[in-house]
């Protein structure tokens, strides 16, 4: 039995689901998320402020989708409530971000600054000169571009500098003169 996919979901008035054929619509106060499921393997139930996944199938395959898409179902009615959101810092001497326009644009010490583009469905803010937030409905998209932000200078292993999330803790390495002494 899928524990998780058996644990409804609460659903607040503010949040409105429509079900059709193979999708699921959901509408909230920061913005709409479409979803598609599939129908030989789930049913989809609502109820006062309940919203429930059933599995028609008692098969290893169906328990396994039947927790995920109650999972995927969930983070969008949060998504659309109250929105996802990362945060990440830019540790270094001289390492900034800054918003032009729509893009972010950061210098990292290359002989160049980075500008990484507006994706569709997420909103950048920057807060101070080193700090960034990624914030939108889809959970995965905010991910996905926390993490290619990320990814234009990963933390250096022996100093610590680079783009890294809120909080993330990097153990660094011990430099040559550790080793020697």
């Amino acid at each position: 039995m899928s524990k998780i996919g058996q644990k409804p979901v609460q659903v607040l008035n503010t949040v409105q689901i429509a079900v059709s054929g193979e999708s699921v619509h959901f509408k909230g106060a920061k913005g709409e998320m479409t979803l598609t499921f599939p129908q030989k393997v789930l049913e989809i139930k609502q109820e006062e402020g309940v919203f429930l996944v059933k599995r028609k199938g008692n098969n290893a395959k169906d328990k396994a989708l039947h927790g995920l898409y109650r999972s995927l179902f969930a983070n969008a009615i949060f998504g659309v409530e109250k929105g996802w959101e990362k945060r990440l810092d830019v540790v270094g001497t001289g390492f900034t971000v800054k918003l032009q326009g729509q893009d972010v644009v950061f210098k990292l010490g290359f002989s160049h600054p980075v500008v990484f583009k507006q994706v569709a469905g997420v909103q950048y803010r920057v807060e101070g000169t080193n700090k960034v937030v990624i914030s939108g409905v889809d959970k995965q998209l905010v991910g996905q571009v926390a993490h290619q932000i990320k990814m234009i200078r990963r933390p250096d292993v022996y100093k610590g500098k680079g783009i890294r999330y809120e909080g993330e803790v990097i153990k660094l390495k011990p430099g040559k003169k550790a080793k020697t002494a």
